[in-house]
């Protein structure tokens, strides 16, 4: 049992007790910062600067009401993404000390001016509520704090100390006629938001938020983490690939190649390579396209509900034939859960020709929608061939335009 009960009171919910007026000071301390895993940063090391007001008194049964003034983050908002207005939300943890002992939680409202790329952060005030029940001198430290970023997905950087913090604030605790009733120690509602992935925070060096999106080699989604490889790997491998078409045959496996996609995320830009493969059934004078990823590209660094993940890609055409084919993948089943790998299901679609002769097909722009967020990756401008086919212009074919009838049964 402990000798003070906390009670978190949020936006005006109970009547605060007059006591003595406000004290505040400051206090100093280094902190460790670690970004949400879709940043790809490393842990930040940096100095927090707070400053606690309290009363310097107060009696037994009163209602103290503790601010938390961040008067200087640890690190700034890095070189990757501007934040914008009121998308940043604090919470923190004050240790209780002397007379009462636990913690205190403390939130700040989702409230920040635009914070640009390389720029200090802008944290609210966070405000918590401590119900006194014991006579005595209260200490008050500042300890780890969480930020939580809400775009372009919901991510979070979590901060602690790493030295002793002095205690920032003391209150001289007088009774006041009513009994001590020494409830237990809580920490009311902790709502620094979910824990993943993404953006600067709390002073933490981050990718700026996440996340939404995830940070793949093509298949960034919502915020998916890691995968990324240097992608130094500029064409993948010799152009050519599989030829089919001609005689009586039906199937055409296409060749692996490998692809150094440059992608567009949420939270920036990333390299990543993958393998791909382009394989063809031919159905009539058209082909029913499957493009496969023989490995997963990227980690999930939130969770991911059911139904939120769509792939995409426009194949290249070349040769004889000239434009683009639609291929889609379904949407993912299951949840994804946090750091597990977000396979890419095949794509499919249907290939009508547009001319007669050698066809090529290459992997194209790959496209992943993910939880409201869009990432976009590039291939380079010399990719490999990974099926030739040999063609017979259908109408309404390609040809310079999209060769695509619609996404295949999958």
């Amino acid at each position: 049992m402990s000798a003070a009960g906390v009670a978190l009171m949020l936006g005006g919910a109970g009547i605060l007790m007059a006591a003595s007026p406000a004290q505040a000071a400051e206090v100093s301390y280094a902190t460790e910062c670690v970004p949400p895993p879709i940043s790809g940063l490393p842990a930040v090391q940096g100095t927090t600067k707070v400053e606690l007001t309290a009363p310097a008194e107060a009696k037994v049964g009163d209602e103290i009401e503790v601010v938390w003034k961040t008067v200087a983050a640890a690190s700034k908002n890095p070189d990757v993404l501007d934040l914008g207005a009121d998308t940043v939300k604090p919470t923190g943890t004050v240790t209780l000390g002397g007379a009462a002992s636990g913690e205190l939680k403390l939130e700040g409202p989702r409230q920040n001016p635009p914070i640009p790329k390389n720029s200090p952060m802008l944290l609210p005030d966070m405000k918590g509520t401590l119900k006194l029940e014991a006579a005595g001198e209260i200490t008050l430290t500042p300890g780890a704090y969480n930020i939580n970023v809400s775009k372009p997905i919901s991510t979070d950087t979590k901060c602690a100390p790493k030295e002793e913090v002095r205690p920032a604030a003391t209150i001289k605790v007088t009774e006041g006629g009513g009994s001590t009733t020494g409830g237990t120690t809580s920490g009311g509602t902790d709502s620094g938001g979910t824990d993943a992935g993404g953006t600067t925070s709390g002073g933490a060096d981050t990718g700026g938020t996440t996340s939404g999106g995830t940070d793949s080699g093509g298949t960034t989604s919502g915020g998916a983490d890691g995968g990324a490889d240097g992608g130094t790997d500029t064409g993948g491998t010799a152009s050519g690939g599989s030829t089919g078409g001609g005689g009586g045959e039906t199937d055409f496996p296409g060749k692996e190649v490998s692809v150094a996609y440059a992608c567009k995320t949420p939270i920036g830009d990333k390299n990543a390579t993958s393998p791909v493969r382009i394989s063809a059934k031919k159905s009539g004078g058209d082909y029913d396209l499957t493009v496969e990823f023989s490995k997963s590209v990227m980690d999930s660094p939130i969770d991911i509900p059911a139904g939120q993940v769509k792939p995409s890609m426009d194949v290249k055409l070349g040769g004889a034939d000239k434009g683009t084919v639609k291929v889609e993948g379904p949407v993912n089943k299951e949840v994804i859960k946090t750091g597990a790998p977000i396979e890419i299901p095949d794509l499919t679609g249907t290939y009508k020709p547009g001319a007669s002769g050698k066809s090529t097909l290459s992997p194209g722009v790959l496209t992943v929608m993910a939880a409201g967020t869009t990432t976009t990756c590039t291939p380079p401008a010399g990719v490999a061939v990974s099926l030739e086919l040999d063609t017979s212009a259908q109408p309404g074919g390609a040809a310079g335009g999209s060769g695509s009838g619609g996404a295949a049964d999958s």
